[in-house]
């Protein structure tokens, strides 16, 4: 045998070894952030499950009271990992929400009524954001938010914009303002449909094009009526069906400015993903068992991906923007309210 055999396959079996060992090492450096993310998320379910409260706000004040949590280096991958890859992956499950059909049975005034409110609450969040001294890209964040459905359309938007976001603690603002003033919302905007002695269209459509988030706007619409609570369903998901265009001009918008030139004309995979499961919820029966486990889990990997955020927050400066960036989701919010309330009695 000659003398360099045995060193050759030591050679290589050290080899071997030093790369198994790297890529394992690289693969255990995402666990430790995951469960920390999986565990906050198990107690913001028990407490949403218990008390009714929304699971992402939940899993975003789990979050931010373990954001001291963020000085460990060992966690920042796992939570890079929930904050931006399972944020994608819920948000193109949502399309499995929102079919054709739904849109369509709105009606092309109703559906254009809705497009002009989302693009109005949108726009009115970027001005009163400029008016306040925050920049486009704060405005856009709560404005979107805003004018689509709440919490996930803020944290998607969050992704788009990523680095033109004013101050990374911005998302955790809008994620809680836009819960409180969604729950208000739910809350007093049935009593004035009450008042203004709106009938079951009128209301459903004020309700569905109005409330942020997608539950507390059904539930205010089932709580009128029946049939209100049907045209308010109908209405929201028309909002939601419209995150993915905003995304998209959002992302040209950014891209554009940046100068990345390349980017401009191409898709993100997450948002071909959710129009590719809106067209496949339309034209093929999801059986409703897996249909209802899918849309589950899209809640789940979103409220995972903003209790990630909130561990990763500088909760220092949450603290020390005080109450001028929640102005700026009032503003649109009083936008939305207006303009849905109008077109109501206009169409109907």
């Amino acid at each position: 045998m000659p003398r360099h055999a045995v060193p050759l396959s030591v050679t290589a079996a050290d080899l071997y070894c030093e790369l198994y060992e790297q890529e394992t090492s690289s693969l255990r450096t995402y666990w430790p952030g995951l469960a920390v993310t999986a565990a906050a998320v198990l107690a913001a379910s028990f407490l949403s499950s218990h008390y009714g409260p929304p699971l992402a706000l939940m899993g975003l004040l789990i979050g931010l009271s373990l954001s001291f949590l963020n000085q460990d280096p060992r966690l920042r991958k796992g939570l890079g990992l929930a904050s931006h890859t399972l944020l994608r992956v819920g948000i193109m499950l949502i399309g499995l929400r929102i079919t054709l059909s739904q849109i369509a049975d709105l009606g092309p005034a109703a559906l254009c009524a809705v497009t002009v409110i989302t693009a109005a609450t949108l726009l009115s969040g970027i001005a009163i954001a400029r008016m306040l001294g925050f920049g486009a890209g704060f405005g856009t964040l709560a404005g979107g938010a805003v004018a689509i459905c709440g919490a996930s359309a803020a944290a998607a938007l969050s992704v788009v914009l990523n680095s033109r976001r004013d101050n990374p603690a911005h998302l955790s603002i809008v994620l809680v303002g836009i819960a409180a003033v969604s729950a208000i919302g739910m809350s007093l905007y049935p009593m004035l449909a009450h008042i203004l002695d709106l009938s079951d269209q009128e209301a459903g459509f004020f309700l569905g094009a109005s409330i942020h988030d997608v539950a507390q706007a059904l539930g205010a619409g089932y709580s009128y009526s029946e049939r209100a609570g049907e045209t308010a369903t109908i209405v929201k998901l028309s909002r939601v069906a419209l995150l993915m265009p905003v995304l998209a001009i959002v992302a040209f918008a950014v891209a554009r400015r940046d100068g990345e030139r390349r980017m401009i004309g191409k898709v993100p995979w997450f948002l071909a993903g959710f129009l590719l499961l809106v067209i496949v919820n339309s034209v093929i029966m999801i059986p409703p068992a897996l249909g209802s486990a899918l849309s589950g889990l899209a809640t789940t990997l979103i409220a995972a991906a903003i209790t990630a955020a909130g561990i990763s927050s500088p909760l220092a400066s949450l603290l020390s923007s005080g109450m001028k960036p929640l102005m700026v989701i009032v503003g649109a919010s009083v936008v939305a309210l207006l303009l849905s309330l109008a077109a109501a009695m206009m169409l109907f």
